[in-house]
């Protein structure tokens, strides 16, 4: 998705008005409906689709140039965990969230993510790095070209994986779960300013410091970076 399409999300952004998001093609995924939900809830955290609009399932269909099948599955799912709504005879309106439920989902985040990721300093296993690497440049990449989607679907995993590797898979799922409610609204001005690419970097110099066994050095980077969740990614002053 282009950043700059964001203001154009949901028929100019009539919270009334069904609307097809400038979504990225679908094209050679391997499983359509979990590449339709991943791509729908990257839409939700950029902000590509806007709380109040609603969507339906034909129009986004037509944008992924696939059936109404897979969309309307995919957000089944995302209305089932509140991410939207259903609107009889409609489609389905983004649910909003509130300023101080973000603050409360970005504290729970950096009190379970930055000593996690500090423990895992000279802990990660040789191998790992051979997808995390590729991972990290993804990002890099997607911030550079504008890709807001992109961006934050290889954020999610990139921090995802990396998580995984502590071995608790309850607290892997409350991160995943956490970052599906974050909103991250300032994404597509940094990208058009050509300032997000700086902070997209920060991943690859945590796997620096991840291999280097630093792990106060781990510490300071993720709480700098989650401190971008409720600055600059959502518009707001750091």
């Amino acid at each position: 998705m282009n950043a700059g399409n964001a203001a154009n999300t949901g028929n100019g952004g009539n919270a009334n008005q069904e609307g097809a998001p400038d979504l990225p093609s679908l094209r050679g995924f391997r499983s359509l409906r979990d590449e339709v939900s991943a791509a729908l809830r990257a839409a939700l955290v950029s902000g590509q689709m806007r709380p109040g609009v609603v969507y339906s399932a034909p129009a986004l269909a037509a944008r992924f140039e696939v059936s109404a099948t897979p969309v309307r599955e995919a957000m089944l799912d995302l209305a089932r965990t509140g991410l939207v709504e259903v609107v009889r005879n409609k489609g389905f309106r983004v649910t909003e969230v509130s300023e101080a439920e973000l603050d409360d989902i970005t504290e729970l985040r950096r009190l379970i993510e930055v000593p996690t990721m500090s423990g895992l300093a000279g802990e990660v296993p040789p191998g790992a790095y051979a997808e995390l690497w590729p991972l990290a440049r993804a990002i890099v990449d997607a911030a550079r070209a504008g890709d807001l989607i992109g961006y934050v679907e290889a954020d999610r995993r990139f921090h995802l994986d990396l998580l995984r590797l502590a071995g608790n898979s309850t607290l892997v799922d409350t991160v995943a779960e956490l970052r599906e409610r974050t909103r991250l609204f300032g994404l597509g001005r940094l990208a058009e300013r050509g300032v997000l690419e700086a902070s997209a970097r920060e991943h690859l110099a945590l796997l620096d410091l991840l291999e280097a066994g630093d792990g106060e050095a781990v510490r300071v980077l993720m709480h700098r970076h989650l401190g971008h969740v409720r600055g600059t990614w959502a518009g707001r002053a750091e």
